[in-house]
Order: structure tokens, then sequence, then C-alpha cells
């Protein structure tokens, strides 16, 4: 019984030690991480899958289709129609989201943390993505500071290798 219990804590303390690490590893400063767009870990797919071009057309969150997918910045993009696809083709650092799709509150304040891609805002027509409801309301009761140190974070950030044409 006392054999098992020591084989119980010892489990217990790495799960502990394994936690903190991930945990250190996902609060890391944003100037310690790489740019890129938030993808599916599964699938490659950015933004959850989400049309980007319809937050501009619909003003709201519309899930893609495989049907009309394009590849881009390294990341598969989904797309509720071929024309909303075409249009992303043509002008694609458009209507990417700012930031690779992380949460644009996070960003100003020197991490990365993924955007919620239900969770947005159009500025200065381009797509931001937020982590919560509260991040946007962060964002929302000082934009222009905000936006300006996000985009100051952003730029400092190393591009990863295979992202050649990673927008703001």
């Amino acid at each position: 019984m006392r054999q098992r219990g020591k084989q119980i804590l010892t489990l217990t303390k790495s799960y502990a030690v394994l936690f903190a690490i991930v945990f250190a590893a996902a609060m890391a400063p944003a100037h310690a991480q790489q740019k890129g767009y938030v993808t599916n870990v599964l699938t490659g797919v950015a933004i959850s899958g989400y049309d980007p071009v319809a937050y501009f057309t619909e003003d709201a969150a519309i899930a893609g289709t495989p049907l009309y997918e394009y590849e881009w910045g390294g990341a598969a993009w989904y797309f509720s129609s071929a024309a909303n696809r075409d249009v992303f083709i043509a002008a694609p650092e458009v209507y990417a989201p700012m930031f690779g799709g992380h949460c644009t509150t996070s960003m100003a304040r020197g991490f990365l943390s993924d955007g919620n891609p239900q969770i947005f805002r159009i500025v200065a027509d381009r797509l931001l993505l937020f982590h919560s409801v509260g991040n946007r309301e962060a964002f929302d009761m000082s934009r222009a500071p905000q936006l300006a140190t996000a985009i100051d974070n952003w730029d400092a950030l190393p591009r990863f290798q295979s992202q050649a044409n990673l927008a703001h």
C-alpha cells in the first residue's frame, strides 16, 4: 500500500511538471514566440475554417467549407462560396486577420493567444480577432493605442520560415 502511494505521488508530480512546462510555453512573452497564422493543429485550416471574406461582406462569422479551399501563408483557408474564395485570392492581405488570427488585445499586452473567430471587429478595414468578449471590450475602450502597441509587438516577432507572405 505504501509503495502504491509513492507511485501516485510521483505520477502526480510528473503531471504537475508537464503542466508547468506547457503553461510556461503558452504564456511566453510575444517576443519569445514566432509569427504564424492560427490554424487547427489537426487540419491546418486557418481561423477554424471561417470565411475571412464574409466578415466584410456579411459582418458575421460564416463557416467556410473545404469545397472552396485556398492555400495561402502556410495555411488552408475555407470559404463559403467560390466568389469569396476568388476575392480572397485577389487580395489575401486585405481579408486575412491581423496578427495571424491571434487575439489583438493579447498582442497589445505582449503575448500571443489564439483569437476566437466568432469574436471579432473590423477596424480600419482590417479583421481583428479576440480571445474573449472581455478582451474585445477592453480593446474597445482604447482602440488606437492598443492597436498601435499590438502592431509594434507583432512587427517585433520573428516570422516562420515557411510563411513569407504574412500580413499584419
